[in-house]
């Protein structure tokens, strides 16, 4: 019964434009997903909110809509906006479904999602019901975590299903993991 639940699982890999999580999905390829399993690989990538630059003494036309930034743009520079987002996680994705090619009896599905990187990993890990989410860390310092923050930490917090973390080494040869290579 046990080996049948753990061969059911549903992993989720957040992917972005980032070397650290195509590491992060390669590590799991090679430690996680295993080729003769009942395994369902997501692959998560989450457009950002678009958004305009405004000064904090402007953040109240956030409530007006001619000056909220979702109505700044021309429709035509929104449409672009929107293909360009498009293009980029298609690309992401590409390169992500290319490190899984060999996969046999794995299902791979992809996912493109818009919002908040943080909240919207967390709610697609729920809704989705996975087992396990895997994203990489991109190994900001103490000062740009706290000014960026950190959509891993944000998601081991708050995500009800175990969180691994992969952190990419400083140097690939040092780990003696020649699997991704960055093109």
């Amino acid at each position: 019964m046990a080996e049948e639940a753990e061969n059911e699982r549903r992993v989720l890999v957040a992917v972005d434009e980032g070397d650290e999580s195509m590491y992060a999905l390669s590590w799991c390829l090679n430690n996680l997903v295993f080729q003769n399993s009942k395994n369902t690989l997501i692959l998560l990538y989450v457009n950002p909110p678009r958004g305009g630059y405004m000064p904090f003494e402007t953040a109240a036309a956030l409530d007006d809509p001619e000056t909220h930034p979702a109505n700044l743009y021309s429709p035509e520079i929104t449409a672009a906006m929107e293909r360009y987002s498009q293009e980029v996680a298609d690309c992401v994705l590409a390169k992500a479904k290319k490190l899984c090619k060999d996969l046999q009896h794995v299902k791979v599905e992809t996912r493109v999602e818009d919002g908040d990187p943080r909240d919207v990993i967390c709610e697609m890990a729920e809704k989705l019901g996975a087992h396990v989410l895997v994203m990489g860390s991109h190994g900001y310092g103490l000062i740009k975590r706290t000014f960026l923050g950190s959509v891993s930490s944000h998601c081991a917090q708050n995500v009800k299903c175990p969180v691994l973390i992969v952190k990419k080494p400083k140097s690939i040869a040092d780990a003696g993991d020649e699997t991704y290579q960055s093109e």
